[in-house]
């Protein structure tokens, strides 16, 4: 097997993601390593506010990258003029979307959090946490946006400018927020969602800015006022709607996993808080080259080379195995140095050790798998990848379900993600090798 795509065109496409999720880890991380300092009970209230708040989100990041599908498609193709039409449609629905969940979630929160959550503490901390979140999610949707069209154009740089200012006023407002410094008031969990906030808002008008400015008279005709086109809508519902319930199960699913475990006990939740914040940065290199190989497979089947897309995916997924292997290997030869970062408590950061091996090894499951999958929705075949990994997830939480009910051991808990990758790349490379995908026009 042969691909006409070079190491170097993968690279380019996936290091600014990488740096860009960098950035955006470094918010989860900044959060978890500052009210660390404040006890499990803020580390846990965070962490289940934080993972309530994206279930919502992931709804609209699977719209914008049923967008990005298009958009590469059309790129491949070289029908650029297209471009400017699919990206207002996109901008259309994505605010009509974050309004509606803004309203689910300002008037559901209460209810939804209070029914999940056994703690006390916890709950109080995560309504106080979400009371500031709720008003960003309209941003958040659009940063998605933004994000899909230019990985659809294959011009990532932009992303990691974004969410390294995002990053950088995160970090700086969290510092001041938390904890009360430089005259700002000392506001705790609270604090860290306003920070958050501020962040997203920065990082949407730094989008809108720097798009008028360089792509405002392109040949996209981003810009330019275009009329509804109700195929084009409909050929936007028709490959975003399975992307959104697949993104929506999928992120559903890993809140499910800090439910069952938040019901073994507060230090259970609290490892679980350190392992996921470490789990997103060893995610990183993955997170590139997810992207990447959804673009790059609707890519080249817009050029005309459908042939060459298993022989793309393996070079990507060689190349994203390649890039995990220094971070796992910084996290096994120095684990509590790691631990260090998150907690003063070496009872908890001992505890938390073993739960951090297991994820080393899961990562490179996740590579495969989740690489893989991303491939089977850049087809277009959205609908059959929406199937696909419902079926995996449900064997995915009973696996976590029987566990927390027969373990006190949290890290045998985590051995859930190798079930999860290793189905999801078994079954995503016999899709693509075997089903009948080439024809598909979007």
């Amino acid at each position: 097997m042969k691909t006409s795509i070079s190491t170097k065109e993968i690279w380019r496409i996936a290091v600014p993601i990488m740096i860009g999720n960098l950035a955006q880890t470094l918010i989860t991380f900044t959060d978890t390593a500052f009210l660390g300092h404040l006890g499990v009970v803020a580390l846990g209230s965070s962490m289940m506010a934080g993972m309530y708040y994206f279930v919502f989100t992931t709804m609209a990041m699977g719209l914008a990258i049923g967008i990005q599908i298009i958009i590469a498609r059309r790129f491949g193709a070289k029908e650029y003029n297209k471009i400017g039409s699919i990206f207002q449609h996109g901008a259309a629905s994505i605010l009509i979307f974050g309004l509606l969940l803004f309203a689910i979630m300002r008037i559901f929160s209460g209810s939804l959090l209070d029914f999940i959550i056994e703690s006390d503490g916890i709950y109080t901390g995560a309504m106080e946490y979400i009371g500031f979140r709720q008003f960003g999610i309209v941003f958040v949707c659009f940063n998605y946006l933004f994000r899909s069209l230019y990985t659809g154009l294959s011009n990532t740089k932009v992303i990691t400018f974004s969410t390294v200012i995002m990053a950088a006023v995160n970090i700086i407002l969290d510092y001041c927020l938390i904890f009360g410094k430089f005259g700002f008031p000392e506001m705790g969990i609270g604090g860290a969602a306003l920070a958050s906030l501020i962040a997203e808002v920065t990082a949407t008008t730094f989008f809108l800015v720097y798009t008028y400015i360089k792509l405002g008279k392109s040949e996209y005709e981003l810009f330019k006022p275009h009329g509804y086109d109700k195929e084009l809508a409909g050929n936007i519902v028709r490959i975003a709607t399975p992307t959104m319930f697949q993104k929506l199960f999928s992120f559903t699913t890993w809140f499910i996993f800090f439910i069952l475990v938040e019901k073994m006990g507060e230090e259970a939740i609290g490892i679980s808080s350190i392992a996921r914040s470490v789990y997103m940065i060893l995610f990183i290199p993955v997170f590139g080259f997810l992207a990447t190989s959804n673009t790059l497979t609707s890519r080249i089947i817009g050029a005309g080379h459908a042939d060459e897309v298993m022989a793309t995916l393996f070079k990507i997924i060689f190349n994203c195995i390649l890039c995990c292997i220094p971070l796992i290997l910084i996290c096994v030869f120095f684990p509590t140095a790691v631990m260090s970062i998150y907690t003063d408590d070496m009872t908890l950061a001992n505890a938390a050790i073993p739960s951090i091996f297991v994820i080393c090894g899961a990562i490179i499951f996740q590579a495969l798998g989740a690489v893989s999958f991303e491939a089977v929705s850049g087809t277009g075949k959205t609908n059959a990848a929406l199937w696909l990994e419902f079926g995996i997830l449900l064997l995915y939480i009973a696996y976590i379900w029987m566990l927390t009910n027969i373990t006190t051991h949290v890290e045998w808990v985590w051995t859930c993600e190798y079930i999860y990758g290793g189905l999801l790349a078994i079954v995503s490379i016999l899709y693509i090798k075997y089903a009948n995908w080439h024809k598909l026009k979007i």
